[in-house]
């Protein structure tokens, strides 16, 4: 049970073992450990020294075929990660064997299993390679276990503690492989056509286009749109009688919306005969793709919108990190102008869509969802809302209280405020223009990332700071992957293979190796590889622990698109002066109960 005030900091720890605890105090942000495991592009250096050793061995040894098998795994984890087609004509030139002896010992890895062979073209005469889950399994762990060592060879030291030996226990079995190939092409004319958000989870989708394309065997098209674009573009789509694509991108409150007006494929009887490990994925994140019960999407990218705050500044301005509303006030205060150009907070404060969504998160840190949710042991109930229980509560006095808030912030947050979206407050913040900031793990890399941002390794990471009867929360948000509706019937087995493939996990860790920072599974966050990219990874992980990461202060219920923008128009109304505090609200609902009335709730 958290009361009022009892939220801590997290704070960053190297983990030596899974189970390890995370001291309090501070989220701190030190530098990557030199003893990380080997991650892309360490890989490609790694498999660099691998051949240049063999290549000193056999000139200066006289050795010769040895481990004969290694240029052909080698050459084919290459081209592998880079979306590179491989034939047996190239890995047999590759492998520094002769042809008939490279045939050979292609032929015996294809028998045990370690080289994929899919048809490259529709006659089946010409091939390509790959290798295979097991390979890439096997791989992961060997290039751990080298790292290690060629980390613990290079102290030179022979008297110092662990010389020669790996300075912790390897966690190989922990670290998620490389996607594999589809062993066989998916059957798709003119390829797989996919809807997607512009954020950087789906910027890496695209950055790896050509390696998706090479698992999948298709062509990939693409299209990314802001925010409210996808949803009128998901909406528009489903008017057609044939779908435009053959997977869209949906934010995770949209599908009670799109489910109950049958815009999206049920999928419980896909699922059924998948064999798919939902275990892995977190449950609030598969409940968000749920609409009575029944799931209409797969995760793609989860994430946590926390407040965050200039460590260093807090310290020096002797203001301690804020756990409640009333501390995040005061902190805000104490740090703005204090510093030339750097103001207290920024947020969402955009007229619509964005302070909309700052205002349901907000409310829901005060105790209160939008709508008046089934309350449960652990915080509310937005699967099966019905009736009453759809109610929206801009009347509360939580409502009132989140309203009172935001104008009490006002006075520390940028000038710009009333026109700033998620990248401009995380800009301001990762430029130091402000010293805390509300902000998504989703946007995290433009500080997290960037060794030029003031904010580089000095960021601490807090859940919503708490309001009234509120307790610590942390507000879901992310994607997940549907299949339309009016989809050509002949595609959709093809397209669950894609978009199953698209969510797994070695996906999603692909996806972050490459400049995303927001996962929906467990066993990607607690990656060793993954989690030294940067401390949020940790610090989200222990938030999920702690059971802060939910999914119901933007509930996936019919007509909360509408909510969140009437919210985001009566709110910026107050906050530039236009309304009072009352008038805002009362508008506010009546324009809310209006949709739940014409929806059919009540």
């Amino acid at each position: 049970m958290y009361t009022l005030g009892t939220t801590k900091p997290i704070r960053a720890a190297s983990r030596r073992a899974s189970s390890a605890a995370i001291p309090e105090g501070p989220y701190e942000t030190p530098d990557r450990r030199d003893d990380r495991p080997a991650s892309r592009p360490e890989i490609n250096h790694l498999i660099d020294f691998i051949e240049h050793l063999q290549d000193e061995a056999e000139r200066l040894l006289g050795l010769s075929g040895a481990q004969r098998e290694m240029r052909i795994i080698t050459h084919l984890i290459r081209h592998h990660l880079a979306g590179r087609l491989v034939t047996i004509s190239s890995l047999a030139a590759a492998s520094g064997l002769s042809y008939g002896t490279a045939i050979r010992t292609i032929e015996a890895m294809f028998a045990q299993g370690l080289i994929v062979k899919r048809e490259r073209t529709a006659t089946g005469r010409s091939h390509s390679l790959h290798p295979s889950a097991e390979l890439l399994t096997r791989w992961n762990s060997f290039a751990y276990r080298a790292d290690q060592l060629v980390r613990a060879a290079a102290q030179l030291d022979p008297a110092s503690p662990g010389w020669g030996q790996p300075r912790r226990p390897s966690p190989a079995g922990d670290i998620v492989p490389p996607p594999p190939v589809l062993e066989t092409k998916l059957p798709l004319s003119r390829g797989l056509r996919v809807l997607v958000h512009a954020d950087p989870t789906f910027m890496a989708m695209h950055s790896l286009k050509r390696q998706f394309e090479m698992i999948l065997g298709v062509g990939i098209e693409s299209r990314a749109l802001s925010i409210d674009r996808l949803r009128a573009e998901i909406i528009d789509n489903s008017r057609h009688a044939v779908s435009r694509y053959d997977i869209v991108a949906c934010d995770l409150p949209w599908f009670g919306e799109m489910a109950s007006q049958k815009r999206l494929l049920p999928l419980s009887g896909l699922l059924a005969g998948a064999g798919m490990d939902t275990a892995d994925i977190y449950p609030d994140a598969l409940a968000s793709a749920r609409y009575r019960g029944e799931p209409f999407g797969i995760p793609i990218m989860t994430t946590a919108e926390m407040l965050v705050y200039r460590i260093d500044l807090l310290q020096e301005a002797e203001a301690a990190a804020p756990c409640t509303t009333a501390a995040v006030i005061e902190a805000a205060r104490r740090l703005h102008r204090r510093w030339p150009g750097v103001s207290g907070i920024a947020w969402n404060g955009g007229r619509g869509t964005p302070v909309g969504h700052t205002f349901i998160m907000l409310m829901s840190a005060f105790g209160q969802p939008v709508v008046n949710l089934r309350a449960t042991r652990d915080g509310f109930d937005p699967e099966f809302a019905e009736g009453e229980e759809m109610r929206p509560m801009f009347l509360s006095q939580e409502a009132r209280a989140t309203a009172e808030y935001l104008r009490e912030l006002m006075p520390y947050s940028p000038p710009n405020i009333l026109e700033m979206t998620w990248y401009d407050r995380a800009t301001a913040y990762a430029r130091g223009h402000a010293a805390m900031c509300y902000s998504h793990t989703m946007l995290a890399p433009l500080f997290e990332l960037d060794k030029a941002s003031p904010a580089y390794r000095r960021s601490g990471y807090l859940p919503h700071p708490v309001g009234m009867r509120g307790r610590p929360i942390v507000p879901m948000g992310g994607y997940a992957l549907a299949i339309p509706t009016n989809i050509a019937p002949e595609r959709i087995p093809a397209v669950w293979l894609a978009l199953r493939s698209l969510t797994s996990a070695s996906v999603a860790k692909l996806y972050l190796m490459h400049g995303s920072l927001a996962s929906p599974r467990f066993s990607v966050t607690r990656d060793p590889e993954v989690q030294a990219l940067s401390p949020i990874i940790a610090a989200v992980e222990e938030m999920v622990a702690q059971g802060y990461l939910r999914m119901w202060p933007r509930p996936p219920v019919p007509g909360i698109a509408e909510i969140i923008a009437i919210a985001g128009e009566e709110i910026h109304d107050l906050l530039s002066g236009r309304k009072t505090v009352r008038e805002a609200l009362t508008v506010a609902q009546n324009r809310a109960d209006a949709v739940m009335r014409r929806l059919g709730f009540y």
